[in-house]
């Protein structure tokens, strides 16, 4: 049988997760054509929700998981130590930094860089979740932290009913009260008076207006946060039932049970606040932080079996190292956009066109033909990181 645990005592279902977003992430963003991306690897338009959506949500929530990992690695003096929450900012600043750096390429044009973005986001739903499960943690016997559980959901409440109220009864300037459009809604609305259109996502659009907000936006980081309590939770839970003796199917029925509660709380209130990844409602991020949490026990699971671990292998890969990940398939992405050397007589190709004319030499089908290019860039991905997670030499900021 194989076990469940990695070295160290890290939750090897956790790097598979955090793997499975990562080969997801380089799938949905690497296509050889857009336009023939299969309807999966594409986002929703605006509400409703596809695989592609649920992708960064399990980022979110594997953060969360890291946070309630090591959280009882910490003594009690530990929590409101300066070192401790100088380390916070110091990986927060790096993520935000590191954004913007990927954000800015390749021509670093400071007048319409994008300032929001994904490791934006991530650094700033990794501080606040941070502040809110290790302030109020409990110490236990042995004078190690324990996240109060009770504090944290309540928190996670507190922040999915502020936000929709905020959203439903909030007058937005010009356009009224309770839009939840692209245009007039309470988060596009801020994302332009803060960070000014030059700065938002340059396919942040509305039909007819141009850009008009960001998925990544500032307020959406409210709700955003709770994958990331909700994946600190999820963490907790697993350590204690495996302090208890509870690592076997038995241990994981309340994880399923929880994560399937969600699922079905956050498509229950579809109706009322629309599941939509781009301004991030409290909907969207119940229903996904249940997606993941429900990944995470299936993979929990299959890992009883030992040849699963050995398939995984490049998940594994992936999610030891997944900011590098992240990185190098930026740094393609920008790379495949650029155009090749002009070819007499013929138009200036792109990187990813001339890929998607080739993966065409190979099937006639070009939605295959995108996906071959796609999984062409996530094996080239791999290739490159596992020398370095053979090595142990993983990027930790």
């Amino acid at each position: 049988m194989g076990s469940a645990k990695a070295d160290g005592g890290r939750i090897l279902a956790l790097d598979l997760l955090r793997g499975l977003a990562v080969a997801g992430m380089i799938l949905v963003t690497s296509p050889g054509s857009w336009e023939d991306s299969y309807a999966p690897l594409k986002h929703a338009a605006w509400n409703g929700w596809t695989p592609a959506d649920l992708v960064f949500p399990t980022f979110l929530f594997c953060v969360g998981m890291a946070i309630g990992l090591s959280a009882p690695r910490l003594r009690a003096a530990q929590r409101t130590s300066a070192a401790l929450w100088i380390k916070i900012a110091r990986r927060t600043g790096l993520l935000i930094l590191l954004g913007l750096v990927l954000n800015a390429l390749p021509t670093f044009d400071l007048a319409h860089l994008r300032i929001p973005g994904i490791l934006q986001r991530i650094g700033l739903c990794y501080a606040l979740a941070s502040a809110l499960c290790l302030l109020p943690a409990k110490p236990a016997a042995d004078g190690t932290l324990r996240i109060n559980l009770g504090v944290t959901a309540l928190a996670a409440a507190v922040l999915l009913v502020g936000y929709w109220a905020l959203l439903a009864f909030t007058l937005v300037p010009g356009f009224g009260v309770g839009r939840l459009d692209s245009y007039g809604s309470l988060p596009a609305f801020v994302d332009r008076a803060v960070f000014t259109i030059p700065h938002l996502w340059a396919y942040g659009l509305t039909e007819g207006v141009g850009v008009t907000y960001d998925p990544e936006g500032l307020l959406s980081t409210l709700p955003a946060t709770v994958n990331v309590l909700i994946g600190a939770i999820a963490a907790t839970l697993l350590v204690r039932r495996s302090e208890q003796g509870e690592e076997g199917a038995a241990g994981l029925v309340p994880l399923l049970i929880l994560g399937v509660a969600l699922i079905a709380v956050g498509l229950a209130l579809d109706p009322v606040v629309p599941v939509n990844k781009r301004i991030w409602t409290s909907s969207f991020a119940l229903f996904s932080s249940g997606a993941s949490l429900v990944a995470l026990v299936v993979l929990q699971a299959l890992l009883k079996i030992r040849w699963v671990e050995i398939v995984a292998a490049p998940l594994k890969v992936l999610g030891g190292n997944a900011i590098l990940a992240f990185v190098v398939s930026q740094v393609l992405g920008v790379c495949s956009s650029l155009p090749l050397q002009h070819r007499a007589g013929l138009p200036d190709l792109t990187l990813q066109a001339f890929g998607f004319e080739t993966a065409q030499r190979l099937t006639a089908d070009l939605y295959l033909a995108s996906l071959l290019c796609a999984l062409a860039i996530l094996a080239l991905i791999t290739a490159v990181i596992t020398p370095l997670h053979r090595r142990g030499i993983h990027l930790r900021l």
